[in-house]
């Protein structure tokens, strides 16, 4: 007989915070939108080409859904799995890669010895354009691999619909998840494997991550060694080329045709490619951390901040210069630190000081949070989210958490102002869900089938029902633990019927608690399922544990 209280304390089963329900919500609220709508997505760049563009944004909240998922609760499959689903379905919209059809006619910006126009194509995947089919390939390998669905590895289940209604012809390019893979091998291949090009003619380093995780992935569903032969040949290109440039910050591209490296210019794709990189070749991203972040963190008096690219690089300057500074990790020198912002306003007053190449503002607070987190740095994250939390604006919506547009980089004083959308939808949310080394520990240990077909699961659950705070599975004592809070948001009616089953239970006899008490007992055979009904009211937090008796 089954105690009529719940015998366990579930304190010791921790709980997602305020916030990151907040980011999982804003997630859900820009996924579901009606398709054609991007309401909070805007970029700087009208025609989708920059660095904020949706496909980023998409596919991080991608990412933090599934770190969210792997690493903080397991059981709740059914909620991140449409989740996830429905970005890919996003992802997969002309109005999210239709940029590419002009991207592929090339231009002087990348390719400086253009004389004309290249003959355009509009399939997105099939030749470079690694910046969207690198992300898409990790979010359908993503997605396999956490929910072991093959819906994106059956023949023609990429579909890339190109249907302009008053111009051209229309076509449709299919592929799939493996398809996909061996289109972006071919690239790299015939790069030397120096990488994929985004722009043409423009390999970075960063773009060139993503796909190479799902790989990886992808080996683990298919029992091959595809990465180890494909990484092989890229770290040997790459030491023949030189990652690691001056100040230990890594190339911002590679022109192909000129065979010619350009320098980094700020901490930006480094940060962003370490975040990623870290799965691989994590000795390296850590010993470079300190090089890396030198007068782009700074921790002046208590107060962590990320510098502007002058501020930055007139610290590291400085620095290298001083008898007392070195190289060596979140910047705290005062005096050098007041130098640098003296040189920094003196540039900017100088009318003949020379101009940005690309007329808007890269996303760099998302990328280093992004890295900050991945390196497990809590004390610089926790001080830069601090810092937006306190300045940059943070605005709730339906439940939802994010940080809004503002195209002004710094206010009078250098200090950070800037918000783009990659950052403040995306980035920002990720940076809180993601753990410590949590892309390292998916790379290394990601779930396989075998995994998932022991697990226990909850199904018939979704963000847009209840925000959920807690999911879990106790093998010690066969107990399945959830907790759901009802949104404070909805409107009528006043409590949401839940009716939610745990799954692939082991077999033997349960007890059903909710909000502590017993409400009924069952059997199950293996494999089992044991539903649950509860309703839950706005802004009520409820528990719901399935335990063996």
């Amino acid at each position: 007989m089954a105690a009529s209280s719940l015998p366990l304390d579930l304190s010791a089963y921790p709980k997602l915070d305020d916030l990151q329900i907040g980011h999982l919500r804003h997630f859900y609220n820009l996924a579901f939108q009606p398709d054609g709508e991007w309401r909070h997505m805007g970029s700087q760049e009208p025609a989708q080409e920059f660095l904020d563009a949706y496909r980023y944004q998409l596919a991080t909240m991608a990412y933090g859904a599934g770190a969210t998922y792997y690493h903080r609760t397991p059981v709740l499959r059914s909620v991140f799995k449409s989740l996830i689903r429905r970005l890919i379905h996003k992802m997969l919209l002309r109005s999210t890669w239709g940029y590419w059809f002009c991207a592929s006619h090339s231009g002087k910006m990348t390719d400086p010895s253009l004389e004309k126009l290249r003959e355009p194509w509009a399939d997105p995947v099939v030749r470079e354009n690694i910046m969207y089919s690198g992300h898409l390939l990790l979010m359908t390998s993503l997605y396999a691999m956490l929910f072991d669905d093959d819906e994106f590895e059956k023949p023609e289940s990429l579909v890339f619909d190109w249907n302009p209604m008053f111009w051209g012809f229309p076509a449709k390019f299919t592929y799939d998840n493996r398809s996909l893979q061996k289109a972006i091998i071919a690239e790299m291949e015939r790069n030397k494997w120096v990488g994929v090009c985004c722009e043409p003619n423009a390999v970075f380093v960063v773009c060139n991550q993503f796909p190479m995780i799902a790989m990886r992935y992808n080996d683990v569903r298919d029992g091959t060694t595809v990465i180890e032969d494909v990484l092989g040949k890229y770290k040997a290109a790459w030491d023949k080329k030189g990652l690691v440039r001056e100040g230990g910050l890594f190339p911002d591209w590679w022109l192909v045709k000129q065979d010619h490296i350009v320098p980094p210019r700020d901490v930006a794709f480094t940060a962003w490619a370490c975040a990623f990189m870290n799965t691989w070749n994590h000795e390296l991203i850590e010993s470079l951390y300190a090089k890396q972040s030198q007068g782009f963190i700074t921790n002046i008096d208590g107060q962590i901040r990320l510098q502007t690219t002058l501020v930055a690089n007139a610290y590291r300057q400085a620095a290298t210069a001083s008898s007392s500074t070195t190289l060596s990790g979140t910047s705290s020198d005062q005096e050098v630190f007041s130098k640098a912002i003296l040189q920094a306003k003196q540039f900017m007053a100088n009318p003949n000081s020379p101009k940005p190449p690309v007329p808007y503002t890269t996303p760099t607070f998302g990328y280093v949070v992004k890295w900050l987190s991945e390196l497990g740095k809590e004390e610089e994250l926790n001080g830069l989210l601090n810092y937006a939390d306190q300045n940059l604006k943070p605005t709730w919506e339906d439940g939802g958490l994010y940080y809004p547009r503002n195209d002004t980089p710094l206010n009078e004083n250098l200090e950070w102002t800037h918000m783009d959308p990659f950052s403040g939808n995306a980035a920002i949310g990720y940076a809180r869900l993601n753990v410590p080394n949590g892309q390292k520990t998916l790379w290394e240990q990601p779930l396989t089938r075998q995994i998932l077909n022991d697990r226990p699961w909850v199904d018939n659950l979704d963000l847009g029902d209840v925000a959920v705070v807690r999911g879990a599975w106790d093998e010690k004592i066969n107990a399945l633990i959830v907790t759901v809070r009802g949104w404070d948001f909805l409107k009528a009616p006043g409590k949401v019927a839940l009716r939610p089953v745990a799954r692939n239970l082991p077999a033997g006899s349960y007890a059903v608690y909710v909000k502590g008490k017993l409400t009924h007992e069952e059997d199950v055979q293996a494999k089992g399922s044991v539903q649950v009904s509860v309703d839950v009211a706005k802004g009520e937090e409820v528990d719901i544990v399935v335990l063996q008796v």
